[in-house]
């Protein structure tokens, strides 16, 4: 569920476009304008109005807030004016780049997006890069990690509630055969149940995991794999069984101890609250006692804290 406030008599997209040109000028961006304006659009609002901005001032609202804005604001408002599949596309190019190649912000965009959220990213991906992402992929990483998120963006998966109870209980035992019961660890295993079966089957298989084995299927993962493979299963699994606690979980790393991880905090706040921002903020409190907003504020300053603010919404 999401968390957009937007307000209940919406202005045209030419009205939200010249309050936004005159909030740039004179002495100033008058930024508490902006973010009140674009933080309370939706993502087809948002588009048309950079559509009539760019009619309408010969100029791309991108490049005018990119001149206008600073920091950390300008980084989460830049993500914000796209849809969900070219932010995402956006965000894994970044990750995918020669050399410094973003295996977490990577891993997250793409093990923690449905089927098809993939196929849209994909899409995206081919038609603003000119390259496929199976390809890109491919070139910049390796080994076990390369193989899981190749298969992931390539099979297909069904997405709905159904499942077989004798699949689920046959897969939890390949899993074990795998993995905690040989010496070694069968990864082309891991990699084909974790890539082929849906979310719903998934939790189930963990939960019959569980009750053959005494501990979780995440546990034996931790003892089993390592690395970025490692990270990949790991956040297919807490996404299949839990999304709304992972995302709470990740937002309470990036701004635990001493400095804040901006760019993951962003990148969580900015693709989660059209989509399940709530849910995540109900997670946050029942796991750390304290409302998500509270860290934000504690955790971030001047008109970036009153961005994120603007779409987590209120306290929980």
């Amino acid at each position: 569920m999401s968390t957009l406030s937007i307000p209940p008599v919406i202005p045209s997209p030419r009205e939200d476009a010249v309050k936004l040109h005159k909030a740039f000028k004179g002495l100033g961006c008058d930024t508490s304008k902006v973010i009140n304006i674009l933080a309370h659009r939706n993502g087809e609002q948002r588009s048309l109005i950079q559509q009539e901005y760019e009619t309408t001032f010969s100029e791309l609202l991108s490049k005018r807030l990119s001149k206008e804005l600073h920091g950390h604001l300008k980084k989460a408002m830049s993500l914000w004016l796209h849809d969900p599949p070219t932010r995402d596309a956006k965000i894994v190019r970044k990750a995918l780049r020669p050399g410094v190649s973003d295996n977490q912000a990577l891993t997250e965009s793409i093990c923690s997006r449905t089927p098809s959220q993939l196929r849209r990213l994909k899409e995206v991906y081919q038609s603003n890069y000119h390259s496929s992402l199976e390809t890109d992929i491919e070139i910049q990483l390796s080994g076990d990690h390369k193989k899981l998120l190749l298969a992931y963006v390539t099979t297909p998966r069904y997405e709905g509630p159904e499942l077989d109870p004798v699949i689920v209980e046959e897969d939890a035992k390949l899993l074990y055969k795998a993995g905690e019961k040989k010496i070694g660890t069968d990864e082309e295993m891991f990699i084909k149940i974790f890539s082929e079966k849906s979310s719903t089957h998934l939790a189930a298989v963990n939960s019959a995991y569980i009750a053959s084995h005494g501990h979780s299927l995440e546990k034996a993962i931790k003892k089993e794999t390592s690395g970025s493979f490692r990270y990949g299963l790991l956040t297919i699994l807490r996404c299949a069984t839990d999304p709304a606690l992972y995302f709470a979980k990740i937002l309470r790393k990036s701004m635990k101890g001493v400095g804040t991880q901006d760019s993951r905090l962003i990148r969580v706040v900015v693709t989660r609250t059209e989509v399940d921002m709530y849910y995540i903020k109900i997670a946050y409190y029942k796991k750390y006692g304290k409302p998500l907003t509270h860290a934000v504020r504690s955790d971030t300053s001047g008109h970036y804290k009153e961005f994120l603010l603007s779409l987590i919404g209120s306290d929980y």
